[in-house]
């Protein structure tokens, strides 16, 4: 889903807007990687703080969503979920894995489902998050059934945790792209031309 996502953005991005956002693609890259690796071997708060950050992230594109006008409704509903996700992750451990139970398959289909929707390379992300989902919630029911829904819980922190970590792989991957697209030389103008009446429509440069 981060994939098809990253790609539509870095196609719509320019240079100038490449070189601001490259660096904030490569710092939160490391970031979600570095917090994947600490969930997934921090037994005692681990799901804590998977869900302590999916919800600040939650949150956080809430925000942006609900302030620009756009899905302001789906906006206010991310912000709503990100903030109860960081209130129980402040909350006993046991009721974070829980939470992060439920949680792991909803995010995937919601995902998957608001991609396939979509067109092109976004669209194929969407039907591969569709395939991902039933097999993270088929393989996490089988071991609630099978071993105990504690067991499925602590699964489904580390599917989470994978998910995170790849989130930061697909930002590592996007940095390097804008770094690229920054690096591109900008188009030659013409001679004489110094920009003055571009922008009014006509170039200037008599004929």
């Amino acid at each position: 889903m981060a994939s098809g996502a990253a790609a539509a953005a870095v196609e719509r991005t320019s240079p100038e807007q490449a070189r601001r956002a490259w660096p904030r693609w490569l710092a939160g890259g490391v970031a979600l990687l570095v917090v994947a690796v600490v969930a997934v071997f921090w037994e005692a708060g681990g799901a804590r703080l998977l869900l302590g950050v999916a919800g600040v992230l939650t949150a956080g594109r809430g925000a942006v969503l609900a302030a620009s006008g756009r899905g302001r409704v789906a906006g206010v509903a991310a912000l709503v979920v990100g903030a109860v996700a960081v209130a129980v992750a402040l909350g006993p451990a046991g009721a974070a894995s829980r939470v992060l139970l439920v949680a792991v398959p909803a995010g995937l289909l919601v995902g998957a489902l608001a991609l396939l929707g979509r067109g092109g390379a976004v669209r194929r992300s969407g039907q591969a998050a569709l395939v991902w989902w039933t097999l993270v919630t088929g393989l996490l029911a089988t071991t609630g059934l099978v071993a105990g829904w504690d067991r499925a819980a602590d699964g489904a922190t580390v599917v989470g945790a994978l998910g995170l970590g790849l989130l930061g792989v697909v930002l590592l991957v996007g940095s390097a792209s804008l770094r690229a697209i920054a690096t591109r030389p900008a188009p030659a103008r013409p001679a004489a031309c110094a920009g003055c009446a571009c922008g009014a429509g006509g170039c200037g440069v008599p004929r």
